[in-house]
C-alpha cells in the first residue's frame, strides 16, 4: 500500500497553513478588541463574533457553487486569497467603518478560499484510495500549524503593542500564503481548472462588480447582527431543498450516501457550536476566570487559543498513522462511530472546566491546568471529526457536485458560528458600552461554570442519539469508510 501524498497536497498544505495564520491571528484578538478598545459589552460583541462566524462559514456555499460551474477552484482560491489580504490590512485602519468593512471583506474571501482547497485536497485522490483520510488529518495538520503560530506572534503583539499591528501581521500571513500557491500550481497538474474558460471571461467582470457590492451590505449584517440569523435561515433552506433534491434524482447509492451526509451535517453543527466557544465565550473565560500567571508573567489572554492547534500538531500525524494502520486490520471505526468519539470528547472538555472551577474557590480563578485539559480533550475530538468529515464529504458526495456539498457543509458551520453566539451571551457579565469595565471573577465564574455544564449535558444527549443510529448510517453508505 503506498503511503505517499501526491506533491500537490503541500502546496495545499502551506497554502492553507498561511491563510489559517492570517485567520487565526485575527480570531485570536477580535471579541478582545471589541470588549478592550470598542468597548462593546460582552452580548454585543458576542453577537457580532457569531455573526461574522456564521457569515464566513455561510458565503462558502455561494463559493463552492461558483467554482463548481463557473471559476474553478483554482481561480476561486486566488480571488479569496486576495479579498482576505485586504481585509485584513483593513482591520488595521483604527475607525469603526473600516472594522465592518474589513470583516465583510474577509467574509467574502473566505467564502471563496475555504471550501475549493478542501475540495482540492480531495480532488488529488481517486475513488478508494486508501491514503485520502490520511491526506486530509495531514492538511488538518497544516491549518493548525497556521493556527497555533497566529495567537503567538498576532496575539502576544496585538495585545502588547497595538491591536492594528496585529491585524496587519495577519494580512502579510494572508499573502503569504497567496503566494505559495501562485508558485505551486503546477504541481496541482490539471485539478481545479475552471469548467469553461470562455465563459469565464464573459462573467468575470460582474463577478468582481457583486464582490463589490457586497462588502456594505454584509457590514450592514454585522453592525446589525441581529439580520444575519433570517438570512441563514432563507440560505439553509435554499441548500437543503436543493440538497434533497439531488438526493432524489440520483441513483440508489448516490441518494444514499448523500442523505447520510445531510443527517451528519446536524451533528457537525453541534459540535462547532460547542466548539467554538473558544474564541467567545472561552476567551473572555481565560481573560477573567483562569489564572495566567507563569513564574511571574502574566499570559495574555489571546494566547490560550493556541493551546487547541499545539495539541492538533503533535497528534494529527499519530491519527493519521492510526486511520491507515486500523485500515489495513479491518478495525477502522465507521465515520458515524467516528463522529459520535468526537462529540463525547468535545463534552468532557467542558466538564473538565466545570470541576476546574469547584476549586477556585474564593479567589474565582481556575487553574491554567483545567483550560489546558480541556483544549486537550476538544482537539482529540476535533481530530475524530473534524477531518473525517471533510474527507467524508468528498467520498460521499455526488461527483458533480462536490464543491457545492463541500459549501454547503461549511454552512453547517455557519450555523454553528450564530447558534454559539447565541450560547456565548449566556456567559455575559458585562452590561455597559463606551464604559472600561472590570469584571470580578468570583461574581463572573459561577455563570461560566453553569453553561458549560449545560453544553457538557447536551454533548452527552449528542453522542448517545447518533451512536444508536450510526448503524442504520452505515448501512446507507454502501461501503464507503
Amino acid at each position: 500500500m503506498r503511503l505517499d501524498h501526491p506533491r500537490g497536497l503541500y502546496i495545499l498544505f502551506f497554502s492553507e497553513l498561511w491563510e489559517r495564520f492570517s485567520f487565526y491571528g485575527m480570531r485570536a484578538l477580535l471579541v478582545l478588541y471589541m470588549t478592550k478598545q470598542l468597548l462593546y459589552a460582552d452580548s454585543r460583541a458576542y453577537g457580532i463574533y457569531g455573526a461574522y462566524g456564521a457569515l464566513v462559514y455561510a458565503f462558502p456555499v455561494i463559493g463552492g457553487l461558483l467554482a463548481d460551474r463557473l471559476l474553478g477552484y483554482r481561480r476561486a482560491i486566488i480571488l479569496g486569497g486576495v479579498l482576505m489580504a485586504l481585509g485584513h490590512f483593513m482591520m488595521a485602519v483604527p475607525h469603526e467603518i473600516a472594522f465592518y468593512c474589513a470583516l465583510a471583506l474577509l467574509c467574502l474571501g473566505n467564502g471563496f478560499f475555504k471550501p475549493n482547497v478542501s475540495s482540492l485536497v480531495g480532488k488529488l485522490y481517486g475513488e478508494g484510495d486508501p491514503r485520502r483520510d490520511s491526506g486530509f488529518t495531514i492538511f488538518y495538520m497544516g491549518i493548525n500549524i497556521g493556527a497555533f503560530l497566529a495567537p503567538l506572534v498576532c496575539g502576544l503583539i496585538g495585545e502588547t503593542f497595538g491591536w492594528h499591528f496585529g491585524f496587519s501581521l495577519a494580512g502579510v500571513g494572508m499573502l503569504v500564503g497567496l503566494g505559495v500557491f501562485l508558485k505551486g500550481q503546477k504541481l496541482l497538474e490539471e485539478h481545479g481548472l475552471p469548467p469553461n474558460p470562455e465563459g469565464l471571461k464573459r462573467k468575470t467582470p460582474v463577478l468582481y462588480l457583486a464582490c463589490l457590492a457586497g462588502i456594505p451590505m454584509i457590514a450592514l449584517g454585522l453592525n446589525q447582527n441581529y439580520l444575519v440569523g433570517p438570512f441563514l435561515y432563507v440560505v439553509a433552506i435554499a441548500i437543503l431543498t436543493f440538497l434533497i433534491y439531488t438526493a432524489f434524482t440520483s441513483e440508489k447509492t448516490a441518494r444514499d450516501r448523500l442523505l447520510v451526509v445531510i443527517v451528519l451535517m446536524f451533528f457537525h453543527c453541534l459540535f462547532w457550536a460547542f466548539f467554538e466557544q473558544a474564541g467567545s465565550s472561552l476567551t473572555l473565560f481565560a481573560d477573567r476566570n483562569v489564572d495566567r500567571n507563569i513564574f511571574g508573567w502574566i499570559m495574555p489572554a489571546s494566547l490560550s487559543q493556541s493551546f487547541n492547534p499545539f495539541f492538533i500538531i503533535l497528534f494529527a500525524p499519530l491519527f493519521a498513522k492510526l486511520w491507515i494502520r486500523l485500515q489495513e486490520k479491518n478495525r477502522q471505526p465507521s465515520i458515524p462511530i467516528k463522529f459520535v468519539l468526537g462529540i463525547f470528547q468535545l463534552g468532557l472538555g467542558f466538564w473538565a472546566l466545570v470541576i476546574g472551577a469547584s476549586f477556585a474557590k474564593g479567589s474565582g480563578l481556575t487553574a491554567m491546568f483545567w483550560l489546558v485539559l480541556a483544549y486537550f480533550l476538544h482537539t482529540t475530538g476535533e481530530l475524530c471529526l473534524s477531518p473525517v468529515g471533510l474527507s467524508a464529504v468528498t467520498k460521499l458526495s455526488p461527483a458533480k457536485a462536490v464543491g457545492t456539498v463541500m459549501g454547503a457543509w461549511f454552512l453547517s458551520i455557519s450555523f454553528a458560528h450564530h447558534l454559539g453566539g447565541a450560547i456565548a451571551k449566556l456567559t455575559e457579565t458585562k452590561g455597559a458600552e463606551g464604559v472600561a469595565e472590570m469584571v470580578e471573577p468570583v461574581f463572573s465564574l459561577p455563570i461560566y461554570s453553569g453553561v458549560f455544564m449545560n453544553i457538557f449535558l447536551a454533548s452527552l444527549g449528542a453522542t448517545l442519539l447518533l451512536w444508536l443510529i450510526s448503524p442504520f448510517l452505515k448501512k446507507r453508505m454502501h461501503g464507503v469508510e
